[in-house]
């Protein structure tokens, strides 16, 4: 019964959905420790130059250099940790200081203090958020009033919270400092290593997050006025076509059709960037639901200051794009409009036209009955001069008649034989007229029913 498996068709993403619930495990994180982390937006090109440049570390330091490129990858270089992670639009790395830290001043010590000499400054990809974490250990030795704790920070204004319901410390100002890191301190008070990894976690995710959504505010910003631009563009022109007749529907089709190239050629632009935020929002407010937050006396607590401060960026964002799928909505009625105004006008213009063909089909009937008038008089002419040849020449081969009363006679019998041989034509292509049969298969239809009355 072990080996059933191995006989079962098995599907080829089968391991690679049971690895991927785990491809991204928390942290075991001592207290105290010095981290620093990093997130870094990249392409696909600059992915693969990160895991060389991890690999170029790897040399630097004297260890085995991983061969194969993983969605996380970890190690542990005696006293420095490196985690690396590749997401959608960015990559992130966790340097962990694991060497003993002064508890004097708690920034004096970074995660990235032990790496080797310029290895960073060369790594690939586009710096969005750079975090100095000091994790201390207050389960023994009480933490530090929170005036102490001011000037680590620069004397910023202080964001305080005891997430875990208590179980620990946190502070942090969410602005960069003189070295263009943030800073957040984190005082372990009930915690194990485990717990704190992923308290560690959700609150650097919280603050990767958190700028990856502020990327599309400058976005909104810059779109929004324009398209105040073209909503008021777009009413002058729907007014224009609600004047009956007044509007030069030409320029204004070509004006609508510019506007809606410029609409789209926006929604290409922001439409990644605007649904992007509003996935890293709900990250965030995943992830502040996870901390479970006690209120510091005095001080806003992380999902009070983000609640504040980030989500009125996010609606601002989510306004815009809803403003740009509107107004491209709207538009695409009034070119409905437009397209069925001229329509009608092309049905006007065909009616007029097809009365003018016909005024003229008329005129033209008219003419052709004077012609054939006229053709049956000639033809009939002629055919009298060659009757009065034939009568000649019986005349001369001896039989006797009076010449002039046979030709008189032979007039009106020719002029009715060639107008009844014109209305048989007439007849003939009428009937060809009124179906949809060539000629030789209208003849054929003829002989049939001429055999089916002989039979019958």
């Amino acid at each position: 019964m072990k080996d059933v498996i191995r006989h079962l068709d098995i599907h080829p993403l089968r391991d690679m959905l049971y690895d991927e619930l785990h491809s991204r495990p928390f942290q075991v994180i001592p207290s105290p420790a010095r981290i620093t982390h990093l997130a870094l937006q990249v392409n696909e090109e600059q992915k693969r130059e990160q895991f060389k440049h991890l690999q170029k570390l790897h040399e630097l330091l004297g260890y085995e250099v991983p061969t194969r490129e993983t969605q996380c990858y970890e190690q542990t270089f005696g006293e420095l940790r490196i985690r690396w992670e590749k997401h959608l639009e960015f990559t992130s790395y966790t340097f962990t200081n694991l060497a003993p830290a002064s508890r004097q001043d708690p920034f004096s010590e970074q995660g990235i203090s032990v790496l080797p000499a310029g290895w960073l400054e060369q790594l690939p990809g586009t710096v969005i958020a750079a975090l100095h974490v000091a994790i201390e250990d207050a389960r023994e030795a009480a933490e530090p009033e929170p005036n102490e704790v001011k000037p680590w920070f620069e004397q910023m204004r202080l964001v305080g919270s005891s997430p875990q319901n208590g179980d620990a410390r946190v502070w942090t100002s969410f602005k960069l400092h003189s070295d263009g890191f943030g800073r957040l301190l984190i005082y372990n008070k009930r915690m194990s290593d485990s717990q704190l990894g992923r308290l560690l976690q959700r609150l650097v995710e919280i603050e990767t997050y958190r700028l990856m959504t502020l990327l599309a505010l400058p976005v909104a910003r810059d779109t929004a006025p324009i398209l105040g631009e073209m909503d008021t563009q777009l009413a002058r022109i729907t007014e224009a076509l609600a004047e009956n007749g007044a509007a030069d529907e030409s320029a204004l089709l070509s004006e609508l059709t510019e506007m809606a190239a410029r609409i789209e050629a926006f929604r290409a632009q922001t439409t990644f960037r605007f649904t992007a935020t509003r996935a890293y929002a709900d990250l965030i407010i995943s992830r502040l639901e996870e901390l479970r937050e006690d209120e510091v006396s005095g001080h806003l607590t992380i999902t009070e200051f983000l609640s504040r401060r980030l989500l009125p960026a996010v609606r601002t964002c989510q306004g815009v794009g809803e403003r740009l799928e509107d107004l491209s909505r709207r538009v695409d009625r009034v070119s409905d409009m437009m397209r069925t105004r001229v329509e009608m006008a092309i049905q006007h213009q065909n009616r007029e036209l097809l009365s003018s063909m016909d005024k003229r089909s008329k005129i033209q009937l008219m003419m052709q009955h004077t012609v054939e008038g006229l053709s049956v008089a000639a033809i009939s002419y002629y055919l009298v001069g060659l009757v009065k040849y034939l009568l000649e020449a019986l005349y001369g081969a001896g039989v006797a008649f009076d010449k002039a009363v046979a030709t008189g006679i032979m007039v009106p019998v020719v002029l009715l034989a060639v107008w009844l041989a014109t209305r048989r034509i007439h007849h003939h292509f009428h009937e060809l007229a009124k179906t949809d049969l060539s000629v030789d298969e209208l003849h054929e239809v003829k002989a049939r029913k001429k055999r089916h009355e002989r039979r019958n």
